[in-house]
């Protein structure tokens, strides 16, 4: 990304064909390298968290890549309640290429973030002129524990697309900057909107884009040599300048976003600033302490609000304050500056001050700032060694000595990813009071048929997050299967109370409906029933069940109609039959045969139907 003349000084002879074979060697060698760390993901299966939204319940994305699945893509009603329409394309085509394969999907991750690693590396080789130095960091980038999250986990796929747009960006804005032009400045303006589209973690990127002027690319350099004050902030503020169409893109996606998590409810405005400054204080001290050493790493961390103790924020406070006096102290060395402000500024959207769900922290997060503390890290080692005279040789063992924990411990993350089971059953050892672990890990039990060992979670679940609405909707489902319908009924009202999301709350105003509807409640459950089809039009048992509801109070058009609707969301033998009772109910004999045809044709051993169509034969000549 330097000018030719700048490369030339920074490392002479980079062009030369030994050079480059090395380069391409290790570039080889990064993405075989990537490739067989991560091999084992694509073992792994769906988690029960956010993977469902994403890929496994997602009605639009399961059915492929469709104009109307792409006109939605583009929407904002999603049950992510963010805007990335790049990345449910991906998930599209995921879908159209795998079907529910889970190894195809993580395939994807894998592959992206192996093109992820090879393509940070060459960027950082024709930036700097260092290809070990890049290398290195491209290694440890590569196989640091805390990324594992957002390979690993399917429904990270925004998070290592993203990154390749945003490389892209990089890689176009450096040759802009080579010769500046309209036409350059568009390519990096079009890949700065697919990065944008891709997830909302980049809307730094501008700043970014700064700093990359201030270190490698060397744009301030003629203010600073000259020593003029007025000089520096005049060239900050063309370069600065520069960058507003950039800008203005970042607003326009974090306000589109900002509105879709309002509206979903995502926002914790109630959150008082206080206490989301405290955590994002705190946040950034375990950040660099998880940087360093990953222990105890978490699908999710649950915001501490107001327990967390003053004498920890200001620790961390006094870390970062110390770190920053010392990059200002040793500011001759670009890099450690870059390094700093990289990892500070393209943290901040994700520190937690507008607050967007319960978590505390995320290691995903880490992902782009993390690029920040691993530059200042490789380039203020080597060059410790290179004063040293450290043999390159031995630098590369100790380097390698060095990093293999953090391949064991990556190896370790990964396998923790196999299941729902697995990565909350060690979630709940990394972290404590974590009601949205026990409420998943409680799910994940259920689904490996032992719901007696889920009540527990659920239990602790609703006691630690009582605004937790799939915590109660997960125990009301549990009491309805035990036949303790005044808990399941106090727990769905609950759930219906507490919930945003309107899949979530049509779900259970239908199993309420159908509770009420078993226990002969007509008049409880029709109402349930009627909320849930307004809330979830496509909801089949709600149809069949409100159609049974009019049937038995001789509304036999209402019931036709629901019993007509359940059978065109898909094909149903239940609600053939249905309709073809109703329609022999209203004397309509000809089309009540073709209803209970149609129901044999999709269960041909449904005894019920067969006997009513053998009874209506001689009425209308029908034969099974």
């Amino acid at each position: 990304m330097n000018t030719p003349d700048d490369l030339d000084r920074s490392s002479p002879g980079l062009t030369q064909p030994a050079d480059r074979r090395l380069v391409l060697l290790l570039a080889i060698l990064l993405g075989v390298g990537t490739i067989l760390l991560y091999a084992p993901a694509m073992q792994n299966g769906f988690v029960n968290f956010d993977d469902p939204d994403y890929v496994t319940r997602n009605a639009h994305v399961q059915q492929g890549v469709t104009w109307g699945n792409l006109r939605w893509a583009f929407g904002t009603d999603n049950p992510a309640a963010n805007w990335h329409p790049l990345t449910w394309m991906a998930h599209m085509l995921d879908v159209q290429l795998y079907g529910a394969k889970p190894a195809g999907h993580h395939f994807t991750n894998v592959l992206l973030q192996t093109v992820d690693i090879v393509i940070l590396f060459l960027l950082l080789t024709r930036a700097t002129g260092h290809a070990l130095r890049s290398a290195a960091l491209a290694a440890l980038f590569a196989l640091h524990p805390l990324n594992v999250e957002s390979v690993a986990w399917v429904a990270e796929l925004k998070t290592v697309l993203c990154m390749f747009f945003l490389l892209l960006t990089v890689w176009a804005y450096g040759w802009y900057v080579r010769k500046p032009g309209v036409g350059r400045y568009l390519v990096v303006f079009a890949f700065f909107v697919l990065a944008l589209m891709s997830k909302l973690m980049v809307v730094t990127l501008p700043f970014g884009l700064l700093l990359l002027d201030y270190w490698p690319l060397g744009r301030f350099s003629y203010a600073e040599d000259s020593g003029e004050k007025r000089g520096f902030l005049s060239r900050f503020l063309t370069l600065a300048i520069e960058k507003i169409p950039l800008l203005l893109l970042s607003v326009a996606a974090s306000l589109i976003t900002l509105n879709m998590h309002r509206k979903q409810g995502a926002l914790a405005a109630a959150m008082p600033l206080s206490w989301r400054v405290k955590n994002a204080i705190y946040s950034y001290g375990v950040y660099l302490g998880k940087a360093i050493w990953p222990s105890r790493l978490a699908v999710f961390y649950p915001h501490p609000e107001n327990s967390l103790a003053w004498w920890k924020v200001i620790v961390a406070a006094l870390a970062l304050a110390s770190i920053s006096a010392m990059v200002w102290r040793f500011r001759e060395k670009k890099c450690l500056v870059f390094g700093w402000l990289w990892f500070l500024g393209t943290m901040l959207p994700m520190i937690g001050i507008v607050q967007s769900g319960r978590q505390g922290m995320a290691g995903r997060f880490m992902y782009i700032p993390m690029l920040g503390l691993l530059i200042a890290i490789v380039w203020l080692v080597a060059d410790w060694a290179s004063r040293l005279r450290l043999q390159q040789g031995i630098a590369v063992l100790c380097f390698v000595v060095l990093v293999s924990p953090y391949v064991y411990l990556t190896r370790k993350q990964i396998g923790y990813w196999h299941d729902s089971l697995s990565l909350f059953s060690y979630t709940l050892q990394a972290t404590d009071n974590n009601g949205m672990a026990e409420n998943n890990m409680g799910a994940a039990l259920v689904e490996k048929g032992q719901p007696e060992l889920a009540q527990t979670h659920f239990e602790t679940a609703v006691r630690l997050i009582p605004e937790l609405a799939s915590a109660h909707y997960n125990l009301a489902v549990l009491w309805q299967r035990q036949n303790r319908m005044e808990q399941a009924t106090r727990e769905y009202r609950q759930a219906i109370a507490l919930s945003s999301d309107p899949m979530e709350a049509a779900q259970a105003h239908n199993n309420l409906g159908i509770l009420y509807l078993m226990s002969k409640n007509y008049a409880a459950a029709l109402p349930e029933l009627s909320a849930a089809i307004a809330l979830n039009p496509d909801e089949q048992n709600s149809y069949i069940g409100r159609g049974m509801i009019e049937l038995e109070s001789w509304n036999y058009q209402g019931a036709a109609a629901d019993f007509a609707r359940a059978a065109e969301i898909s094909p149903s033998p239940m609600a053939c039959f249905w309709l073809g009772q109703t329609l022999e109910r209203k004397g309509d004999y000809p089309q009540a045969a073709n209803a209970y045809m149609a129901a044999l044709q999709l269960a041909p051993e449904m005894t019920e139907a067969r006997n009513r169509l053998e009874a209506l034969r001689g009425k209308v000549g029908a034969r099974p």
